[in-house]
């Protein structure tokens, strides 16, 4: 009988210090498939051994010398402790047997030799039975779906020396088309993923689909092993799971004279008028989607919607807008929310310069500092009221020149109308000292 002395010294000792067999040199097992499987330390031991059918094997220890003592026990759930003698066991000569060797685990302890453990499973009596697959309507959801199982593929269970469970995965594997989101296209496309089970009782599940597919559950590794796999597939499942991906792109076209403004990584407007596309992917079952823009964050408020996919947007109010995309399948029972995005509008500011020095060559060009105007006009007048200039947008400016010539030194006039994006009107009028700026072409010097 096993030393239990020596069994709960072992057990006082850190995992990494228990004796972890090497069972290739100390044990055979014969006439029957095998499949070998490691185990986590913790077990206590390393290797358990899936046979075909047990009742069909042969289990032999190889002592160390004939004359060596061994004592072969049992043990169940409960953990080697309460190990038992195997009964019928001819110790006698280099190698010790047994056949027929039931699903437990066992302890072996040869004198000189460290104590060896292994467990057996029976596959003959927990077999992957499995005979069809359907889809479980009623249970299923937006998140995910439920199958029957007609058959089974039990749980296969081995025990560690302290009698903690462990459960030996069969490996089981379910294979089905979904949809996976493609950021370079801006699209979904459809491929091949699978779902992975330890074991399999009367229903599994899998996250649900985004496209239309049929479910076809894999035999387990041990039925792969000895080649005998098979196959069952599921009647067609109609999707109903709703994903979208979005994206926004802000347009930039900032003028030398607009105001920056600086923004986070991520954050979008700034300066209006703020030009942003807006594009959505979207998967099968969204037959209803639609953008959303409000002035709350919680949406109660909105007061923009747009049902394409992609589209574009001017933003020309100061202050903060949301924007959103909803979406839904044809009967709304799996809403969708998007990511929100955050649109931050500056305040308007106008800005007009005194004087400036025009130029054929390179020369100034008069301009205002600007930030947020969304309607403006400006005229430049000589001081005898003639206009010599006229524009339409900030970014616009008057070059100084009259009649293909810098305008002569001397004061000029503007006169500014325009409308900021936050609702301020602005009425300028002022000054422009036009300071002339000419090369003498005797000297070929500057002077002004």
């Amino acid at each position: 009988m096993l030393d239990k002395t020596l069994y709960y010294r072992l057990l006082a000792l850190p995992l990494a210090m228990l004796p972890i067999a090497v069972s290739a040199q100390r044990i055979e097992i014969s006439g029957t498939n095998i499949v070998e499987i490691e185990l986590p330390s913790s077990m206590g031991y390393s290797k358990a051994y899936v046979l075909q059918n047990a009742a069909d094997a042969t289990v032999t220890y190889h002592k160390a010398s004939a004359a060596a003592t061994v004592d072969w026990q049992r043990f169940s759930s409960l953990g080697a402790a309460f190990s038992e003698p195997v009964g019928n066991v001819d110790t006698s000569g280099q190698s010790v047997s047994i056949t027929s060797p039931q699903p437990l685990g066992y302890a072996i302890q040869e004198t000189g030799r460290a104590p060896l453990y292994f467990w057996i499973v029976d596959y003959a009596a927990m077999p992957y039975a499995i005979s069809g697959l359907s889809v479980d309507i009623e249970n299923s959801d937006c998140n995910r779906v439920m199958l029957h199982v007609q058959g089974t593929a039990p749980e296969m269970l081995c025990y560690s020396i302290n009698g903690r469970p462990y459960t030996i995965s069969r490996e089981i594997s379910m294979r089905y088309n979904t949809l996976v989101y493609n950021a370079d296209d801006v699209d979904y496309r459809q491929v091949e993923t699978s779902a992975d089970f330890e074991y399999a009782s009367s229903s599994i599940s899998a996250t649900a689909p985004l496209c239309d597919t049929r479910f076809t559950l894999v035999s387990d590794r041990f039925t792969k092993a000895w080649g005998l796999e098979t196959e069952v597939t599921s009647e067609s499942y109609t999707t109903t799971s709703v994903a979208a991906e979005t994206v926004a792109e802000q347009t930039v076209e900032k003028a030398d004279n607009e105001q920056s403004t600086e923004l986070p990584d991520g954050a979008f407007g700034g300066s209006a008028p703020c030009d942003i596309t807006f594009r959505a992917a979207l998967s099968d079952a969204a037959i209803y989607h639609r953008w959303e823009m409000a002035h709350s964050s919680d949406f109660i408020d909105v007061f923009y919607t747009d049902d394409r996919a992609e589209f574009s947007y001017t933003f020309t109010e100061a202050g903060t807008t949301y924007v959103r995309l909803v979406a839904d399948n044809a009967a709304a029972t799996c809403p969708y929310e998007g990511e929100i995005y955050t649109i931050n509008i500056g305040e308007s500011r106008l800005e007009c310069p005194n004087a400036f020095a025009p130029g054929r060559d390179g020369g100034d060009e008069w301009r205002v500092s600007y930030k947020s105007i969304v309607d403006f006009h400006c005229e430049i007048f000589n001081r005898w009221g003639k206009k010599l200039a006229e524009f339409n947008h900030p970014s616009q400016g008057w070059d100084g020149i009259i009649g293909g010539k810098p305008a002569p030194s001397g004061v000029y006039f503007y006169v500014i109308t325009a409308t900021g994006a936050d609702g301020k009107e602005y009425k300028l009028s002022g000054d422009i000292n036009v300071i002339l700026s000419r090369k003498n072409t005797n000297t070929g010097t500057t002077t002004e």
